[in-house]
């Protein structure tokens, strides 16, 4: 029985299962079967299934078994697919698949089994790991890595030149013959291009040209060996672009160009463009122009356009309308750079006719010289002209030309230019102040109604002043020589030299001499232009003298001849053993005040007298301003009021109050201040008032008034300082109360009411009090 049960487990197991020892270990006999014991294991070690089985589910995978005998015992799978995809029968240990499995998911599953007793729940063998893998089947299509390819190859490139290369995978087995095998296949565009059975593809012509087809769409096919499909396939498109080279030739847009340029264009400026057509990429384009015909080769230069491969005429030279009116040549445009290899002959000729018409342009006249010198004597003067500029107009129309003086250097009305352009000395050229006179004469066209051009063209004039000998030579620097009171004879005393503002040429000689012999000194001429001064006689009192004038007069060898008297200041010095001065007067040095210097010390003197001038003005000014503010203040100050009653009615008879009370009626401006009453003597107590006291005094200030020059007239009343005889209070004025000696009781002011309340307040003081009123 046991032999049956391990045949049939033989029968459902895979026949890789089992092992030799094992195939042995059945051939038992019938005495050992009974009496040996087997040990306990599981019976198996891989199972396997193929992928996509079309028969209905569930499949069957296998048979798990164990050499456990137990009734009670029953198989269990553990794993992540187990329980889902693959399932076990518990008494028999069948394996079954409830999907359809896809190796390209996944090609194999680990799975654990169990053989465990269902009454306790416990394992009867150790738990064991197997695996299911799934068989490939050829299912899976071709697919390329991308649905659109991109190459380049160089137009003309032979046969066989490898444009791209393109890229299927298969998803199946590659460890299964055929099943991963890729054929490739161009089904459109397979005139031009092949490819190969790695995915290369190539050239299948030669010498495609970019000019007549720059790209090419082809479409290539993988697919693999027949299979359980029945060997499907996929298409992907490839896009081939042919790269340019340079093998065109440029050609002329047009067979003649024609164009217009005025006469004035600068060099080096565009007159007008050739264009060309160059089937080339820009990069290969390498447009060269050249002149076929026309010898105006060093009058235009055609530079070519990089970018635009454009030629670009440019003048070399002015053009002149009057000269020549038109220039015709023919140009060919070539590239040097063009592969002959793959020229193509037969092409249009680059050879085209240009024109440039020159227009006329109103131009400003051109001096005959560049620039014109002439020379001329210093302290020249005549009434003819010194030269003439000239300039033409060199327009078809000839106007006639106006000259005029820009600019001089240096300024000054030395020179003239006439309308004419003729050049006249105005002043005496002094050669010693500038010996050269620079001008800018303009020259402008005269149009019509006399009327000048705008534009102008201008000539430089230089004028020499040639020199003259018109300056006597001098001491070439300020000498201060000095000598030693003992000096011997024959002593050098200093070496003298002499120089001209004249123009200083080779041979010019001076000579020095004494205006007179009898002096302590003489001259040795040196024959180098210079002099040496020495002791004639010898021995010098200081006493006496201190200091020597010796005139010297040097004399010049020009025409004519001129000579100046210079004087040495000769110090007489005291002087040690060694001969080296100890003790000089020093000579009074000759300052000159140039009249620069001269005019400047007048221009200081006259401001600041005008300052000074000015300042006493205001001075005086401010003193009429004060002394109007206080004869003012004196009107405002010395009109007062009183308010209070008089002493008595006798004090009415003295003046005529009606004039006081008119000043207050008419609305004066009283206003208080110090009071500045003028001192008028007062008549004596004992004497007779008299009627006339009060105009006495009028006159009296209007007197003063009147011959008083600084202050305003003065037409009112100013100072009252005396009330009356006939008053029982005598004066009223407190600038006399103080000194007053009287011993009068004002007490009795007091009965006289309130009206001289204010009078018995002052007067009823103590005497050694002080009151301003």
């Amino acid at each position: 029985m046991k032999k049956l049960i391990l045949l049939f487990s033989l029968i459902l197991a895979p026949a890789s299962v089992y092992t030799e020892d094992f195939k042995t270990k059945l051939n038992l006999s019938p005495s050992s079967n009974s009496h040996k014991r087997f040990k306990r294991e599981w019976i198996w070690n891989q199972m396997h299934i193929m992928e996509e089985i079309n028969s209905p589910l569930p499949h069957h995978v296998g048979k798990i078994t164990s050499s456990s005998r137990n009734k009670n015992a029953m198989y269990v799978l553990e794993g992540e697919y187990a329980n889902s995809i693959f399932k076990v029968r518990e008494d028999t240990g069948d394996v079954y698949a409830f999907e359809r499995l896809d190796r390209e998911k996944k090609s194999e599953y680990e799975l654990t089994a169990l053989f465990i007793d269902r009454t306790t729940n416990k394992s009867l063998e150790p738990p064991s790991k197997f695996i299911i893998k799934v068989y490939d089947v050829n299912d899976n299509v071709p697919v390329f890595v991308q649905k659109v390819f991109n190459g380049s190859v160089p137009e003309m490139s032979p046969v066989g030149t490898s444009v791209t290369k393109v890229t299927a995978v298969d998803a199946d087995d590659p460890t299964v013959a055929g099943h991963a095998t890729v054929i490739y296949q161009v089904i459109q565009g397979e005139r031009y291009f092949t490819v190969d059975e790695s995915g290369v593809i190539s050239t299948a012509i030669a010498d495609l040209d970019r000019e007549n087809q720059s790209t090419y769409e082809i479409v290539v096919k993988a697919k693999d060996s027949p299979g359980l499909h029945g060997g499907d396939s996929s298409t992907a498109t490839v896009i081939i672009t042919l790269s340019d080279i340079n093998d065109n030739f440029p050609t002329f847009e047009q067979q003649s160009f024609h164009f217009k340029v005025f006469e004035n264009v600068r060099v080096g400026r565009e007159v007008g463009k050739l264009k060309v057509q160059d089937s080339d990429d820009p990069q290969n384009r390498n447009t060269k122009y050249s002149f076929v015909r026309g010898d105006y080769r060093d009058t235009f230069e055609i530079i070519p356009n990089a970018f635009t491969n454009e030629g670009i005429i440019k003048p070399k030279k002015p053009l002149d309308y009057e000269k020549i009116k038109e220039y015709k040549f023919d140009i060919e445009a070539t590239d040097p750079t063009v592969n002959m290899r793959f020229f193509k002959p037969g092409g249009t000729k680059s050879i085209a006719t240009v024109t440039i018409e020159v227009l006329d342009v109103d131009e400003p006249p051109i001096f005959s010289q560049p620039f014109y010198v002439y020379k001329v004597k210093e302290n020249y003067f005549t009434k003819n002209p010194l030269g003439t500029v000239l300039a033409v107009d060199p327009d078809a129309a000839k106007r006639k030309i106006r000259y005029t003086l820009r600019r001089s250097s240096p300024s000054g009305d030395y020179v003239k230019v006439s309308n004419s352009g003729d050049i006249f000395i105005s002043k005496h050229l002094d050669r010693e102040a500038s010996a050269w006179h620079n001008l800018t004469v303009a020259a402008q066209e005269i149009m019509a109604e006399n009327r000048l051009s705008d534009i102008e063209s201008h000539t430089q004039v230089y004028i020499q002043v040639l020199d003259q000998n018109d300056n006597a030579p001098e001491f070439a620097y300020p000498y201060e020589p000095k000598v030693c009171e003992n000096a011997a004879p024959g002593k050098v005393i200093i070496r003298i030299s002499a120089t001209d503002k004249d123009e200083m040429l080779p041979g010019v000689n001076f000579k020095y001499s004494l205006t007179t012999e009898d002096s302590n000194f003489t001259l040795v001429d040196n024959h180098d232009n210079t002099a040496n001064v020495t002791v004639k006689y010898g021995q010098f009192n200081r006493e006496l003298v201190k200091i020597h004038y010796l005139p010297v007069v040097i004399s010049d060898n020009g025409t004519p001849e001129l000579s100046s008297t210079n004087t040495l200041s000769i110090s007489v010095c005291k002087c040690d053993e060694k001969g080296e001065f100890t003790f000089c007067e020093e000579a009074n040095k000759q300052v000159g005040v140039s009249i620069q210097a001269l005019v400047a010390i007048f221009i200081c003197i006259l401001t600041i007298l005008v300052i000074t001038l000015l300042i006493i003005l205001r001075k005086r000014h401010k003193k009429e301003l004060t002394v109007l503010r206080k004869s003012v203040a004196e009107i405002h100050e010395q009109l007062v009021t009183y308010d209070e009653e008089g002493g008595g009615e006798m004090d009415t008879t003295s003046y005529d109050v009606s004039v006081l009370n008119s000043v207050r009626k008419n609305g004066m401006n009283l206003e208080p201040g110090p009071c500045l009453y003028a001192q008028v003597k007062k008549p004596t107590r004992n004497g007779n008032s008299g009627t006339g006291e009060m105009a006495i005094m009028i006159e009296v200030k209007k007197d003063e008034a009147d011959n008083d020059g600084d202050l305003l007239p003065y037409d009112t009343l100013h100072i009252y300082g005396y009330e009356g005889a006939e008053s029982i209070a005598e004066s009223l004025s407190s600038l006399e109360s103080g000194s007053s000696d009287s011993d009068i009781d004002y007490d009795f002011l007091n009965d006289w009411g309130p009206r001289f309340k204010m009078l018995a307040e002052l007067y009823g003081l103590e005497p050694n009090e002080d009151f301003v009123y």
